[in-house]
């Protein structure tokens, strides 16, 4: 990731903050600037629209969690390998509650001017997900669905994140990254 200014980088905290709270559409480029301790100018300097600052904040999001699973799953495969992804996914998540709050609420709008960015990252996560994936299944049972089944897994860790975060923040990690995995393991089913 390139290195970025001292005011860019509080201009995107400042935002993720408030697109956190109040969501993108109540966040103006004035509340960013306000939050940031910068001049208005200097958050259209740094990003010409509104839609290009949230662009440069989701993908950089994005960007995270994809470069957490990977690392997460670098020397394991299969079932080990969607453990350490799902708990290494879930403490990013704890670590960056705002932006876990943002991904969740923008992963699936269509109407964004980011849309067609975001959706090739969403991909590249996804598709770290999909290796592990296909060495637990046999092709067969995939049936073409690989992709869907990459997304319920990491839409099942960062709502769980979530879930843990706002309701019981009192539970340790291990124990929600164990109810993640329990609810994908098939011992629900049995």
């Amino acid at each position: 990731m390139p290195r970025q200014s001292g005011t860019k980088r509080a201009i995107l905290e400042a935002a993720l903050e408030l697109a956190a709270d109040n969501g993108i559409t109540g966040t103006t480029m004035e509340n960013v600037a306000e939050r940031a301790g910068v001049a208005k100018g200097s958050v259209y300097y740094n990003f010409t629209s509104k839609d290009r600052l949230f662009e440069e904040l989701l993908l950089e999001g994005v960007g995270v969690l994809t470069e957490t699973v990977r690392s997460a799953r670098s020397a394991l495969t299969g079932w080990p390998a969607l453990q350490a992804m799902v708990r290494a996914l879930l403490e990013t998540v704890a670590d960056n509650r705002a932006l876990a709050r943002l991904l969740a609420a923008e992963i699936f709008r269509t109407d964004r001017a980011w849309q067609p960015s975001l959706e090739l990252l969403r991909r590249e996560v996804l598709g770290e997900f999909i290796i592990p994936i296909r060495e637990t299944s046999p092709p067969a049972e995939m049936d073409g669905r690989l992709e869907l089944v990459a997304g319920s897994v990491f839409g099942a860790a960062l709502t769980g994140g979530l879930e843990w975060l706002v309701f019981s923040p009192e539970r340790s990690l291990d124990e929600v990254t164990e109810s993640v995995l329990y609810g994908l393991s098939g011992r629900l089913a049995a």
